[in-house]
């Protein structure tokens, strides 16, 4: 009985923990900086306004290489419409930066800091994805590759 009570207590403070430090539906993204493949700071408060997708990649992550093009039309077609994907490489600069010409990303893609990956997880699997309305707030979250009628629909729904 003693070894049962032990490990309901260890699982109930492990889930507790883990939630406190997720994000939510329904929360206000968390503002960051974080430096693009350029160089230049860019904080998530500057898409104030707009809806953005925001997707955390690796270059040698299979399904998140497979993902981009997708996302390089979605963002053709509709970067001009109040949206934009915003992509957080967890490699270094010099890999990220080669790896977007070599895809022909034509949005954002910034450099994680592995402080922010912790802050919007943290982020344990690629490519976890956070769809955010114009007003800063998370209203999807999808951890694993998902196909472009899915983007493009959320898209579309934070459009009207």
């Amino acid at each position: 009985m003693r070894k049962i009570l032990t490990i309901v207590v260890a699982a109930l403070l492990l889930t507790s923990c883990s939630q406190s430090s997720a994000i939510e539906l329904g929360q206000s993204a968390p503002d960051f900086s974080l430096t693009d493949t350029d160089g230049q700071k860019v904080n998530l408060s500057d898409f104030k306004g707009k809806a953005v997708i925001l997707n955390f990649f690796a270059s040698w992550c299979p399904p998140c290489r497979a993902e981009i093009p997708d996302f390089v039309e979605l963002q053709e077609a509709y970067g001009d419409k109040g949206f934009t994907f915003v992509g957080v490489s967890l490699v270094g600069a010099r890999e990220t930066k080669d790896f977007a010409a070599k895809m022909g990303i034509n949005y954002p893609v910034l450099i994680d800091d592995n402080k922010v990956s912790a802050l919007y997880g943290p982020v344990r699997s690629i490519p976890t994805t956070f769809v955010i309305d114009k007003d800063m707030k998370v209203v999807k979250i999808y951890i694993g590759a998902r196909s472009k009628e899915t983007f493009e629909s959320d898209i579309k729904e934070m459009a009207k």
